[in-house]
């Protein structure tokens, strides 16, 4: 692509032309009417995201790490996605890393230029010291960021295996990949504004990553959370309930079992259905791969 005007997330959007004289009520449902096309556009993407999940589910597997990388919103969509992982599956803090240009302080604020260094990339990513058992995922809207295309060649460079996630069918920037997510949201609302349509379309991808992955790891029981740690209580009335539905226990019992499972519901589910201690349920649960249905089905 020659330029950037060319791009379709950089184009003027025609549903929305006259937005500034609209009334709020009609500002509104034209943003709604326009986000009804995300899901459309994520759809036409499930291959590549399978093939996506294929990457991240062996990478982890083998000892691997999956990364996420890119700038301003697609740099903090990945960081989010991420961070979301250990609570909620009881999953390693360095199993999925969110990396955004300009560091920590660009989670808050515009980092001027941070996009247009790739110099940095290349520093941000070296104490990872990438290898062919990860997966980075270089998310970047317009596909114009070259922190994020100069992560993906460090990646690829490393023998680690690649993903460009871009909402253009013709990214400013292309590099080689293993995958390319491509969910054409079209033009904004409020033109140029990808946090909006294409940062929708981004989160939705990244929740479809990271879910299914966790799934095929053994980290959800049916469509239950069990690999959950109780960590508040919150979580100790939903592990609680969940230990309760799967087993004959009532109420006070199941939360009596989550405790002196250390708060481990899918521990405490093997402690009680195969009537072990917490140190044999920890050594079934390691010999079944994590996967509770093979335990108890």
């Amino acid at each position: 692509m020659k330029s950037r005007g060319e791009l379709k997330t950089e184009q003027q959007n025609p549903q929305s032309s006259q937005i500034d004289s609209m009334s709020i009520n009609d500002i509104l449902k034209t943003i709604n009417r326009e986000d009804q096309n995300i899901a459309i556009a994520v759809q036409a993407t499930i291959r590549d995201i399978e093939k996506t999940v294929g990457l991240t589910v062996n990478s982890i597997q083998k000892g691997g790490r999956v990364f996420y990388v890119g700038a301003g919103t697609s740099g903090r969509l990945g960081v989010l996605d991420a961070s979301e992982i250990p609570p909620t599956f009881s999953a390693p803090k360095g199993l999925f890393i969110g990396v955004i240009a300009g560091g920590e302080n660009a989670l808050r604020n515009s980092v001027e230029g941070a996009e247009d260094r790739p110099e940095e990339a290349i520093i941000d990513l070296e104490q990872y010291e990438l290898n062919e058992n990860d997966t980075l995922v270089g998310i970047s809207c317009s596909g114009a960021a070259n922190y994020v295309v100069s992560a993906l060649d460090h990646a690829k460079a490393n023998g680690a295996k690649t993903v460009y996630l871009v909402t253009n069918p013709n990214p400013f920037k292309i590099t080689e990949v293993d995958v390319i997510i491509n969910a054409v949201t079209g033009p904004e609302v409020v033109t140029g504004s990808t946090r909006m349509k294409a940062g929708t379309a981004t989160k939705l991808i990244l929740n479809m990553i990271s879910t299914a992955t966790m799934i095929k790891l053994g980290k959800v029981y049916g469509n239950l959370m069990v690999d959950l740690m109780a960590v508040n209580d919150k979580l100790v009335d939903r592990g609680t309930r969940i230990i309760e539905q799967l087993t004959d226990l009532d109420y006070d019992g199941a939360q009596l079992k989550l405790f002196e499972a250390e708060k481990s519901v899918k521990t405490a589910i093997v402690m009680e259905k195969l009537n072990c201690t917490l140190n044999e349920a920890r050594e079934k649960l390691d010999n079944a791969g994590g996967f509770l249905r093979n335990l108890i089905d």
